[in-house]
């Protein structure tokens, strides 16, 4: 009877696969849709980009590199990236904490909120901040009369960014900590855990690789953001402009090999934030075998 039933579950195997298994054309064809739109969209223009950057030498390159504007539009831009993500990473666990581990009145709407830069275009962002905080806005007298100024300064870049990046870190944590349920942290409380032990002990371990996979999607982000920032900088070279920004004015001033060079830095943060997202990605599915194991 069991080498009958063996036969029968091969059998109904092959049958499944054979039901699936498309003709070898439409698999030509769709894996050559794919590799033509990877070629032409993804990797030429990527070449291009270093192609253009080092077509005038590489000391022309170095030397775009090093000039002040651009270390300055260095700077800021690992400044906003050094503000903007550690809120972003204390909001996101909080959401992720709330929205998964608790049921509340406004729990739909608060998910809903940290969709709102999903849908929002970015320069709707920078504007909703220029309403806010422009010299006609709403709280724009106030700060004139005690002399803050945020709009046009280093404040609205880190706002701006700050809202754009809001869903990385939550909208990576709340799936991942509402499947793994409540069961560990309730354990925990009963053995005389207090909230923020078994947040430590029990809840960060569990999402160390979401939460890390979610900070380094809104540090790219945070650094390669162009559309809200570019409405609240004021473009002032040398102290309102990140990378982005600086790219955009020197492509404009027609310094091509300048603007090149300097979009290669964006460029290598990319391609060393796939590195490190795959590495966390074989990580995480990596711990996940082993959880399952055990």
């Amino acid at each position: 009877m069991s080498l009958v039933h063996q036969n029968s579950s091969l059998a109904l195997k092959l049958q499944s696969n054979d039901a699936t298994r498309e003709p070898k054309w439409v698999r030509y064809v769709l894996l050559s849709i794919a590799l033509i739109f990877f070629l032409s969209c993804l990797l030429l223009p990527l070449i291009l980009v270093f192609v253009e950057a080092f077509r005038q030498g590489i000391n022309v390159y170095f030397q775009a590199l090093i000039e002040p504007d651009t270390l300055s539009a260095v700077k800021l831009t690992l400044i906003t990236a050094a503000i903007a993500v550690p809120i972003n990473v204390v909001f996101g666990v909080a959401a992720a904490w709330a929205v998964a581990k608790f049921n509340f009145r406004g729990k739909s709407i608060l998910t809903t909120f940290i969709d709102l830069p999903f849908s929002v275009s970015p320069v709707i962002a920078g504007l909703m901040l220029v309403l806010m905080f422009g010299t006609q806005g709403w709280w724009g007298e106030w700060l004139q009369d005690h002399n803050f100024k945020i709009l046009y300064a280093v404040p609205a870049i880190v706002l701006a960014t700050v809202f754009i990046t809001i869903p990385f870190v939550a909208r990576e944590l709340i799936p991942l900590m509402e499947a793994q349920g409540t069961e560990e942290e309730e354990a925990a409380i009963v053995l005389g855990a207090s909230g923020w032990q078994t947040f430590w002990k029990v809840t960060l371990p569990n999402i160390k690789w979401g939460l890390l996979y979610g900070v380094i999607l809104c540090n790219a982000r945070a650094m390669g953001e162009f559309g809200a920032v570019s409405v609240v900088s004021g473009h002032i070279r040398g102290e309102t402009n990140t990378l982005p920004l600086h790219v955009e004015i020197l492509y404009n001033e027609y310094s091509y090999s300048a603007a090149f060079a300097v979009a290669s830095l964006l460029a290598l943060l990319a391609l060393l934030t796939l590195l490190i997202k795959s590495w966390v990605e074989y990580r995480q599915e990596k711990s996940l075998k082993a959880q399952q194991q055990d």
